[in-house]
């Protein structure tokens, strides 16, 4: 016997319509979750780059800098994706991307690493100077390094006085987090010299000259304010460590600059009785520390300087920024005589 076939079964028109809303619901509920934690959060184009978020940021202050910054669209959006991700607060310098979403700014804020800040030490003449200068690029402002760097007790801890202080200064391009506190700042700048005196044998070359790394540092940062002539640099090092080898003053004019802080004066005669232990006219052997901060070419021209037997240097006068060098005083004089004679000739008179 033929059995009948069976006719699919029909879904009644309220099923159908139950499942299209449904589907209307979950399709509408997910582009709704999408759009409010996964569209787009940081506008497209942004005026800043980098988001600075000061040490014990919490969530609050993050909202705040976000906003103030012109990084964020919908903050209800971004405090919702920082609850569910556990997402409390951070510091540092972060680089903030056009169009990230919530979660994306989320995730970035507490995973991603922060964006370092290049801080550059060159030249500077007094520790105060390096304090702004590092304050222009860190989070710390330059009264709390300045109070550090004057700190005699954490000072002697790194093996340095305040008169020695800038010779811990290596000149270069360092890279920092912003977030950088004071003592860290320092602690790198310890291992920086560190690394710097252990290379290349320099330890070696300056107890060969029977000097210290500060005594080394010293001779050089007066070179450094004597010449910007590289090639020229170990000769001169070479007469000041003929007049300390023969107890002769140094008689350096930087030092006078640096003894009355009159950075722009031409006329130093008038320092010379100025009593400060910088001013080599008046006081014998090296000053108590540098007169400014020295670049490696200075430093690695005492380290190796030429030996001879100049014993006095003056300017050539002609503009090449080089000096002329004697053994005699009667030598030097004539070499003050065509000093003089340049400066005529070139219209500067005396």
């Amino acid at each position: 016997m033929e059995q009948e076939p069976i006719e699919p079964t029909q879904k009644s028109p309220i099923v159908k319509i139950l499942g299209i809303i449904i589907l209307a619901v979950v399709v509408i509920g997910g582009y709704l979750a999408w759009s409010f934690f996964f569209k787009p959060n940081v506008p497209a184009t942004l005026a800043k780059k980098y988001l600075l978020l000061p040490t014990g940021a919490k969530l609050d202050q993050v909202v705040d800098s976000l906003k103030a910054g012109g990084f964020l669209t919908d903050e209800k959006s971004f405090r919702t994706m920082a609850d569910r991700m556990s997402f409390t607060g951070r510091s540092g310098r972060f680089e903030i991307k056009p169009s990230m979403s919530s979660y994306a700014l989320v995730k970035f804020l507490r995973n991603g690493r922060q964006s370092p800040v290049k801080v550059i030490l060159v030249n500077e003449r007094l520790t105060e100077d390096i304090a702004a200068k590092v304050a222009k690029s860190i989070e710390p402002d330059s009264q709390q390094l300045v109070t550090l760097l004057n700190d005699t007790t954490y000072l002697d801890s790194l093996g340095f006085t305040p008169a020695t202080l800038l010779s811990l200064f290596i000149p270069n391009t360092y890279e920092f987090y912003w977030n950088t506190s004071p003592r860290k700042f320092m602690e790198r700048m310890k291992k920086e010299y560190d690394r710097f005196w252990a290379a290349n044998d320099r330890d070696a070359k300056a107890r060969a000259l029977g000097l210290s790394r500060e005594e080394v540092y010293t001779v050089a940062s007066i070179v450094e304010r004597e010449t910007n002539n590289n090639g020229e640099k170990p000769r001169l090092a070479g007469v000041y460590l003929n007049r300390v080898e023969q107890d002769w003053p140094l008689q350096a004019d930087p030092t006078l600059v640096f003894a009355s802080r009159d950075w722009e004066s031409r006329d130093l005669a008038k320092y010379k009785t100025l009593d400060s232990p910088y001013n080599t006219y008046l006081y014998p052997g090296l000053p108590p520390g540098p007169i400014s901060m020295a670049s490696i070419p200075s430093l690695d021209a005492v380290l190796n300087r030429e030996k001879h037997n100049y014993m006095f240097f003056v300017a050539k006068g002609d503009g090449s920024g080089t000096h002329m060098f004697a053994e005699t005083y009667d030598a030097h004089k004539l070499n003050i005589e065509i000093y003089k004679r340049n400066l005529i000739a070139r219209g500067l008179g005396l």
